[in-house]
């Protein structure tokens, strides 16, 4: 037995940690949990059947994506519903995008809990991460996706103001003299 192995179970046996294996035989969601194989990386991923969870981000928006598999197509962000929470329509269509792109509007419920910039990148965060919950779904959903772009994190961001100028790039007037 290596040192390694040996920290790891004097750290179970400190913390009284369980082994997987018996907390997925002995759970209440044990009927629930699926475990599956991802084909590119080979890692195996466990989860509840009726649930995914992703992260969105967008700008300085942060957004936590519940999706229950089976339902009726409502979305509620931070307990309001959609119409609610975004008034204009240009937002709530940046929210469906990777519904229509899929075909998939009534099949989905979506809950999500969203922080930080405005309204704008707060409806890219959200967007970004119902296209990675689509994604844990289904291999077809993740490759059509990915060629539309929607699991690509934007990475534009507020460019920050520089000391000694007006602005992150404007300039004060030059005088010569």
């Amino acid at each position: 037995m290596t040192i390694k192995e040996e920290s790891i179970i004097k750290n179970k046996k400190e913390n009284n940690l369980q082994p997987l294996s018996s907390v997925k035989s002995s759970s209440v969601y044990s009927s629930k949990l699926s475990s599956i194989k991802n084909k590119e990386t080979g890692k195996k991923r466990t989860f509840l059947l009726d649930r995914v969870y992703a992260t969105g981000k967008r700008k300085t928006a942060i957004a936590k994506v519940w999706m229950l598999k089976k339902g009726s197509g409502q979305i509620t962000v931070n307990g309001k519903s959609v119409q609610e929470y975004f008034k204009r329509a240009i937002y709530r269509m940046i929210i469906r995008q990777p519904f229509n792109i899929l075909k998939a509007h009534d099949s989905y419920n979506i809950d999500c809990r969203v922080s930080g910039s405005g309204l704008s990148g707060q409806a890219g965060a959200i967007r970004h991460g119902i296209s990675k919950a689509l994604g844990q779904i289904s291999d077809a959903f993740r490759s059509t996706l990915k060629s539309g772009g929607f699991l690509t994190r934007d990475s534009r961001k507020v460019e920050r103001k520089k000391y000694g100028q007006p602005k992150a790039r404007k300039k004060f007037q030059f005088s010569k003299r």
